[in-house]
């Protein structure tokens, strides 16, 4: 029988089904009590499940409402109440006349550059109060995005959604999401409940969709598709316009060096026209656009993976592939892993043991030279690899600077000494009198400690003024087994990043250090 015209808890009118998927409806109800209309989110159980499974189901529904009520900010979907209808958990929330994204894609197209921008910026700002608020949603892609036809943005579904302190609704090694969403830190196997970082991998890979018309991984089977996401380099997008170096950074494969959600949001404002303006003016004296000067480093540029060493690519194939071979041969309804909108759960052998192996190692050789570069050796017995074409120039004090035929891009190495042998610290003591008083416009991307070769490091992005335009900076700091420290530091205009960034990641990733005779 149609759930059409029944009353849910002697209040609900069921008036018209406006969504279903595969573990729920979604009707439009009138509110008899308030006279408003509504929509009602009714949970359907699978026939085969199992009690557990069953709970497990009831105990999402219960926390998708719990979640988005804990958020209260005008693009999070706004929840009234949780009910129970005929033994079965349902949501009651404001009801948008809308479209979802992902509808509208398959409807009209890609987006303008500009129209794809201002839903970024609503979804980033949704997320930012999200994680502010302890919550991870876990499932952002374009069918959680409502656009309503009033222009309002509002990310939804939050059923999959992680609050912090509690306890995990996933088994040992199980991953929950849409495949073509999910970030390579969750398909390696190793950090199935990631944090914020893994929504803003989403969000990149909805605005790649929403300016190509296509998912940026999408293969012919949800195992290749999962493999592309963990290993393979995306092709840019070719539509994105200003909106390219935004997607980029978010579509950077190590969750530390990925763009955050502050950023985000304020790039994304910025090609909105809709950040706020600041309330005093600029007093700050404009710099040349000479990438030979001191800059600061933006949000720490995410470094692309790459598939120098042998043994690390099938490390992370043979994870990959526990992970998806195994979603797709098991049996039941939470061991099942499809493309789309679906989610996807994969649950790897019990018996699986195996960790991605660690970053370089001091013993490990370094990747080749790839095309379309060279070896520098620095006087400082640093060697980097160097794109064809950029000259080198040595500044008074010996740092050595190579130069890209524009002029406005620079690749520094030199030798420094740091106050101790921690460089973030140094960097953080020093930010706020030296930093941003010698870059106008300083604005710190990202700043964290990392590792190089097995070896404490440290990692700064940033973005700062030129005399004609933005720049971005990234810098790793590392020192060698004898105690000498080395930066690697890369300048370049910010609406550029994305071209230049790999430059920065072949240098770091390609180091190499000169025996000492």
């Amino acid at each position: 029988m149609s759930d059409l015209g029944r009353l849910v808890a002697d209040r609900y009118l069921l008036v018209e089904r406006v969504g279903s998927g595969g573990m729920g409806t979604v009707w439009r109800a009138e509110d008899r009590l308030l006279g408003r209309h509504v929509a009602l989110k009714k949970l359907h159980i699978p026939p085969h499940l199992q009690d557990d499974e069953i709970r497990t189901l009831y105990e999402r529904t219960r926390r998708e409402a719990r979640s988005a009520a804990r958020i209260a900010h005008p693009n999070v979907i706004v929840v009234h109440d949780v009910l129970d209808d005929e033994g079965l958990p349902c949501i009651v929330m404001e009801y948008i006349p809308s479209l979802t994204l992902s509808d509208v894609l398959k409807q009209r197209g890609a987006l303008p550059p500009a129209e794809a921008a201002r839903v970024g910026r609503a979804m980033a700002s949704a997320l930012r109060a999200a994680h502010d608020a302890g919550v991870l949603h876990r499932d952002v892609k374009p069918a959680n995005v409502l656009l309503g036809e009033d222009g309002r943005i509002v990310l939804t579904d939050f059923g999959i959604a992680m609050e912090s302190g509690t306890s995990s609704l996933t088994k040992p090694g199980e991953l929950i999401g849409s495949i073509g969403y999910l970030a390579p830190e969750r398909l390696r196997g190793a950090h199935p409940e990631t944090g914020p970082a893994s929504d803003l991998w989403a969000l990149g890979a909805t605005l790649y969709q929403a300016v190509e018309g296509r998912d940026p991984f999408r293969r012919g089977t949800a195992i290749e598709t999962a493999y592309a996401i963990a290993t393979d380099s995306h092709e840019p997008p070719r539509n994105a316009g200003e909106l390219a170096p935004v997607i980029e950074g978010l579509l950077v494969k190590d969750p530390e060096r990925r763009m955050d959600v502050h950023e985000a949001e304020r790039r994304l404002a910025d090609l909105t026209g809709s950040r706020t303006a600041p309330t005093e003016p600029a007093t700050h004296q404009a710099r040349p656009d000479d990438p030979t000067l001191p800059a600061p480093a933006p949000a720490p540029a995410p470094r692309t993976e790459r598939t120098g060493s042998g043994r690390r690519r099938r490390t992370v194939l043979w994870s990959v592939l526990a992970v998806a071979l195994v979603a797709c041969l098991a049996g039941g309804a939470l061991w099942w892993l499809k493309t789309g909108t679906e989610r996807a759960t994969a649950q790897p052998p019990a018996t699986d043991t195996t960790t991605p192996s660690p970053g370089p190692t001091s013993t490990t050789p370094p990747p080749p030279v790839p095309a379309g570069y060279h070896l520098e050796e620095a006087d400082s017995g640093l060697s980097v690899p160097v794109r064809d074409g950029w000259k080198r120039k040595t500044l008074p004090g010996g740092e050595v600077v190579y130069i890209d035929p524009s002029g406005l891009v620079g690749l520094r190495v030199n030798v420094v000494e740091f106050a101790g042998t921690d460089p973030v610290r140094h960097w953080r003591e020093t930010e706020e009198d030296q930093t941003r008083r010698d870059n106008p416009g300083y604005e710190r991307v990202r700043m964290a400690s990392t590792t190089f070769r097995g070896r404490p490091a440290g990692y700064w992005e940033f973005t700062f003024d030129g005399r004609a335009r933005e720049y971005r900076a990234a810098e790793l700091a590392f020192a060698s087994s004898d105690g000498t420290q080395y930066v690697i530091y890369l300048s370049a205009p910010d609406a550029q990043w994305h071209e230049y960034r790999p430059a920065f990641e072949t240098a770091t990733d390609g180091a190499r250090l000169t025996p000492t005779p």
